[in-house]
């Protein structure tokens, strides 16, 4: 019996050991990565002083790509993840007050952080969208920093972010995007999307900066969203296979009412209180370019 229990107690050692070890490696493997330093020269851009500028850059933080979502209705930061096995992570205040980033900012450092995910140091930002806002155009990020240069201080000191050993596995695995630095192409050249107007290739372009990809797929064939819990709902198929049955009307209803055809609520992942502020314009826009999106199965991304 001695014999056995000496054995089961050197088999449950040597687990422990193979999980540190493992565990150690991951946490060094994934912190290179997190601290690797990126070398993008980025786009001079030539900031707006116009009020209709302001407005543009305004409704582009809001209604198209939901910097609220993540910053805060005030854009002074807010902790927008909290699930300490995946990761804990503040975005930052981008006021000009207390602990907020835009006096230490130039033109140039914003357009690198908004469109290319990196710091002035040239180090990657954690969960930056970027991956969608790398397609605004030059007019579309210029009015964009324009308004977030002209946001009042608001005094707000960001907390540490920490990437949890699941974040970190999820990272290695390829399932989350955690440094959007890594995959974006730096030397891409920048969208133009032609007029604002309620035509499939605007409603394309509001697509891919308003981060309709990033939870339903490059295909946007829905599924489930990397990087969740298990317990978050897909999301929705909204290529013709899975709402070739809405009519525009349904489709209005969804984005500014957060309702299906049949009245029954979209759950509140779909950030329809952000997109309820889009323009008739763009929303026609985005109906007339999803009706043109090749049909696929739900999750085939």
């Amino acid at each position: 019996m001695k014999k056995i229990l000496r054995a089961a107690a050197w088999s449950a050692g040597g687990v422990v050991v193979l999980l540190v070890v493992a565990g150690c490696a991951l946490y060094v493997v994934t912190q290179r990565r997190i601290d690797h330093k990126w070398s993008v020269a980025g786009h001079q851009p030539t900031i707006p002083s116009d009020s209709l500028a302001l407005v543009r850059g305004q409704h582009i933080a809001t209604a198209i790509s939901k910097c609220a979502d993540c910053h805060g209705a005030d854009l002074a930061g807010q902790q927008f993840i909290d699930t300490p096995p995946v990761a804990r992570l503040w975005a930052a205040n981008l006021t000009r007050g207390k602990g907020g980033v835009a006096t230490q900012l130039s033109d140039l450092d914003w357009e690198r952080a908004i469109r290319h995910g990196v710091k002035p140091d040239g180090s990657a930002l954690l969960f930056m969208p970027a991956t969608e806002f790398q397609h605004l155009s030059d007019e579309d990020v210029a009015a964009l920093i324009a308004y977030l240069k002209s946001l009042p201080p608001v005094d707000r000191e960001p907390k540490p972010n920490s990437i949890g050993p699941i974040g970190r596995a999820l990272f290695l695995k390829g399932d989350l995007v955690l440094l959007p630095a890594e995959v974006i192409n730096h030397s891409a050249a920048h969208a133009s999307p032609g007029a604002m107007a309620a035509t499939p290739e605007y409603g394309r372009y509001l697509a891919d900066i308003g981060g309709c990809k990033g939870c339903h797929g490059e295909g946007l064939s829905g599924g489930k969203i990397p990087g969740t819990p298990p317990d978050w709902k897909p999301a929705a198929n909204i290529t013709p296979t899975g709402i070739g049955h809405y009519t525009e009307e349904d489709f209005f209803h969804a984005l500014r009412d957060g309702k299906r055809p049949g009245g029954t609520p979209i759950d509140t992942l779909m950030p329809y209180r952000f997109t309820k502020d889009l323009t008739d314009d763009e929303i026609r826009a985005l109906w007339l370019y999803l009706k043109t999106v090749p049909p696929k199965a739900f999750g085939s991304r």
